[in-house]
């Protein structure tokens, strides 16, 4: 008993210290060399890169790209999730395949497919000209780019809970007289909104760091079409490496934020379980 109550300690502390490894190599010492790099000549060097026209830019255009991402994925994610668990239609698993589609497919063969979608050779593009709309190399083309590589994310965090519940509930306060709005906003809602604003969160993250699509499509406009990733990877071939480390830095900081409001949300979430 004892040899395998020590064997099993060893086993714990050996997969442990593994995991502290790995996370310490592959994680924490790219993001301590990021804010090391960023600060290498000084604050005013890197006040001097944040506070750029074109870094502000791009911050400004990464949180739009991100809200309107964010706005229409979540109806999406929200609609997609209540027709695949609470109804049954033809095409049901089709739907469920393709939701999946943006995981499997490489960003940047989804950039392509919108550039051959609304790009010059396309049939869409007299129109889209004549209604003066233009996607490609313009803002409407990196929102359309974020979307497509996020949309899972909030609907794969609702389709589970939404199945383990059941319909039960929903079908007694329908029978108690409740419409479908009401049946939604006080029956269903409250049993999967921490898995909603968890959905949320990942999708902004996932939004703000997108690359590959909205490279495709911004055709890397200083000033005009260019997100923060891309203004780092500018900033980072012209060999300003201390502002593209300074740039990079703000990504970094965005994304500590938003682990720490996912952990918020996990470890409200499971508190809100243990008490009920």
């Amino acid at each position: 008993m004892n040899k395998e109550t020590t064997s099993s300690k060893v086993t714990k502390w050996v997969l442990i210290s593994i995991s502290f490894i790995f996370i310490a190599l592959m994680l924490l010492l790219p993001l301590i060399t990021v804010i090391i790099e960023a600060f290498k000549q000084g604050w005013d060097v890197y006040k001097q890169a944040v506070v750029d026209d074109y870094t502000v830019h791009a911050v400004l255009l990464t949180v739009e790209a991100t809200v309107f991402a964010v706005i229409i994925n979540t109806v999406f994610g929200l609609s997609a999730a209540w027709s695949l668990t609470k109804f049954n239609f033809k095409g049901k698993k089709i739907l469920t395949t393709l939701i999946d589609l943006p995981v499997t497919v490489s960003p940047i063969i989804a950039g392509l497919i919108f550039l051959l979608t609304f790009g010059r050779q396309s049939p869409l593009f007299p129109i889209l000209q004549d209604l003066d709309i233009k996607i490609v190399f313009a803002v409407p083309g990196i929102v359309l780019a974020t979307i497509f590589v996020t949309f899972p994310f909030i609907s794969r965090e609702l389709i589970p809970v939404l199945e383990s519940r059941g319909n039960d509930e929903e079908e007694a306060a329908a029978l108690m007289g409740a419409g479908g709005f009401t049946i939604f906003r006080k029956v269903t809602f409250p049993h999967i909104k921490w898995a909603f604003l968890y959905g949320v969160v990942l999708c902004t993250a996932r939004a703000m760091g997108e690359f590959g699509a909205v490279s495709v499509l911004s055709g890397h406009l200083r000033g005009k079409t260019n997100t923060l990733p891309l203004h780092v990877e500018i900033l980072f071939n012209e060999f300003q490496y201390v502002p593209a480390f300074a740039v990079a830095s703000i990504l970094v900081v965005m994304a500590i934020i938003i682990l720490i409001l996912r952990s918020v949300i996990e470890y409200t979430g499971m508190r809100k379980s243990n008490v009920r």
